[in-house]
Order: structure tokens, then C-alpha cells, then sequence
């Protein structure tokens, strides 16, 4: 019989999101009181709609920061860890006839970029420890290198990724892209891959991740970073990008509605340009939780997303603490379906 896949768009209703908590042993070492502020934020806002899994070091310190939190909605797995970037640590979920299966891919530290050996671990130790269903597949993909934040499903057998990521040195780097299209058509069960050849932003580890530039908000709308400064390092590159969302047909042959997000003002630290994007959105059952840089940009960015998603809530988190680690809120936070917690 041959296999039907789904591979979920991040719209479709959750089970729970992931976190990977911020501590001592991590690079949030020095700005911790900080950074806690946001995990706290999004671990309360997500677990009025959905349950929270928390992975951390030390449930006791956790769980008094959360006081006050519905912990009847909380899941604690205590585990080491290199870092706290859940979407590309954590494990990625397609349907096969219906049921659940987690790929569990190489996360490798962004082209060895940074350690991340035990991150790696994460999803085999968070199924040994049965948080999933027992229904719930857990798939070694070794030795394919693969980040949550590098694809976009539009849950119509279509993904949206960018070539400078999948291609880049460290990753898959004995695959040209015809071969890697065959790996994701292959894994995800889609038709068509949609490969954006331009857009970046400064400062940014991960080598253009599709989810700091452009997003699918349904199956026939896409949100993207928008650079109007002509005297903007990303103007171009941004323009050109642009044009090739223009260009990207739907699968049955229409346009996409393309919402323009703007592009956040300047954030530097040490003198070097940050990647701050309002991009880096987080959908979750009922809302869209989107990073804040407490600009006036940030209301432009809200009323795009209002846009985009009229019948969720729209709900700002300040991420400038989180930015100064080169990421924000989506790249923390990885969403598992329902059936799958």
C-alpha cells in the first residue's frame, strides 16, 4: 500500500509547543533575568490554549518561575542540553496514513557552527522518557542535516525554503539541489519544493532560515519581510526576494496574497547589525504570538499579522533580550500536532 504523507502547516490544531529552557550552561548565561522575562511570557500565553513542554535542567528553579501557571498543562524533562533553539534541535512531525511519525534529523549547530552534540539528543531522550504517545513513530533520519526553521510547510504538498541554507557548507554539502529536492519530496511526501535563491538578514547564524524572512499564514497567503530604505544593506537582496515571491504560483496554478511585514529597525550589539525580523512569528491554537522590538514598527507588524490571521489573536512578546543571541521567538519554539503529546 503506498504511504500517504501529511506534513502539517504550523496552523493545524497543536498539541503542545516546545521550549528548551534557558540556564547557567547556556549561552544566556549573562542575561538570564532577562531572557526569563520572554520564556516565561510564552510558556504562559501558550499554555492557555495548549500544553507546554519544558525542557530544562532544573524543574524545582522552573517551576517557581512559572508560578501561577496551569501546570495540569505543563510537561517537565529534565535533560542536558548545549542550547535552547528548539526549532532546530527538535523533533519535526509528518502524518503517514494518519499516524504520527517524528523525523528526528542531524542538528549539527548551523553548519558546525557552534556545539551541539547534546542538543542532538534531545527528541530519542524525549521519546525514551515516553512524552509522546505510545502510537507516536520516532525516525533516525542519519546522516540528512535538517532545521525546523529552514522549511515551511503550506500543508498542500508544498514546502518553501531558501537555497543559501540547504545548500550551505557543513549541511548536506555532497548534495546538489536537485538531490536535495528529491530528499524533502521524499521525507515529507510534497509535490513541489518552492526555493527562494535571495534574501538575508545581517548577523544571522543560521544561514538564511526560511522562517526569519517569509512565511505561509494558509495554503494560500505567504507574510514576508519587506525592505522599503533604499539605503538598507538588505534592500536589494530583499527586493529580489521579493520578486520571486511575485513570481511563486500556488499548486493549482494561482498567485499567492503576499503580505508585506516590515523590516524592523536597526538592533546592534558590540557594533554588529542583529537579525531582528517580524518574520519569526510563532502560530499556536487560537494566536499568533509574534516578536515585538518595542518600536513603532512593531504595531505595523500587528496589523499586517491581523491581516494575515483574522480570526486569531495577535499577541506581541518583547524579543529584544532573545535577538541578542542572533534569534526570536519562533526559533525557540518547536509545535507538535495533535495526537502526538
Amino acid at each position: 500500500m503506498d504511504k500517504k504523507f501529511f506534513f502539517p502547516p504550523e496552523w493545524y490544531p497543536q498539541s503542545a509547543v516546545q521550549l528548551t529552557w534557558p540556564c547557567e550552561k547556556t549561552d544566556w548565561n549573562d542575561t538570564l533575568h532577562e531572557v526569563y522575562e520572554v520564556y516565561t511570557k510564552l510558556a504562559f500565553e501558550i499554555a492557555r490554549r495548549e500544553k507546554v513542554l519544558i525542557i530544562c535542567d532544573n524543574k524545582a528553579l522552573v517551576r517557581c518561575q512559572l508560578s501561577g501557571i496551569d501546570f495540569d498543562r505543563v510537561i517537565f524533562r529534565e535533560m542536558d542540553y548545549n542550547d535552547t533553539w528548539a526549532r532546530d534541535h527538535g523533533g519535526i512531525t509528518v502524518l503517514i496514513n494518519g499516524k504520527p511519525v517524528i523525523y528526528d534529523f542531524v542538528f549539527n549547530g548551523w553548519g558546525m557552527k557552534f556545539a551541539a552534540g547534546k542538543d542532538n539528543l534531545i527528541t530519542r531522550r524525549l521519546a525514551a522518557s515516553k512524552t509522546f504517545r505510545k502510537e507516536v513513530e520516532i525516525v533516525n533520519m542519519q546522516p540528512f542535516v535538517l532545521e525546523g526553521g529552514s522549511i515551511e510547510s503550506d500543508g498542500n504538498e508544498t514546502i518553501m525554503t531558501t537555497v543559501e541554507c540547504l545548500s550551505s557548507v557543513n549541511r548536506n554539502e555532497y548534495l546538489n539541489k536537485e538531490q536535495l529536492e528529491y530528499h524533502l519530496k521524499d521525507f515529507f511526501g510534497v509535490k513541489r519544493i518552492l526555493w527562494l535563491e535571495n534574501g538575508y538578514l545581517a548577523g544571522d547564524d543560521t544561514d538564511s532560515h526560511i522562517d526569519t524572512l517569509a512565511r505561509f499564514c494558509n495554503e494560500r497567503t505567504i507574510a514576508y519581510v519587506k525592505c522599503t530604505d533604499e539605503t538598507d544593506e538588505h534592500f536589494a537582496e530583499l527586493q529580489a526576494m521579493e520578486e520571486e515571491l511575485q513570481a511563486f504560483k500556488t499548486l493549482d496554478g494561482q498567485p499567492y496574497r503576499l503580505i508585506p511585514l516590515p523590516m524592523a529597525k536597526p538592533v546592534y550589539e558590540d557594533g554588529q547589525r542583529l537579525p531582528a525580523t517580524y518574520a519569526n512569528f510563532l502560530i499556536i491554537n487560537g494566536a499568533v504570538l509574534t516578536p515585538f522590538y518595542l518600536t513603532e514598527k512593531d504595531a505595523e507588524a500587528k496589523k499586517a499579522l491581523e491581516e494575515a490571521f483574522p480570526d486569531r489573536e495577535i499577541i506581541g512578546i518583547d524579543c529584544r533580550p532573545l535577538i541578542r543571541q542572533g534569534g526570536s521567538l519562533h526559533c525557540i519554539t518547536m509545535q507538535y500536532p495533535e495526537g502526538v503529546i
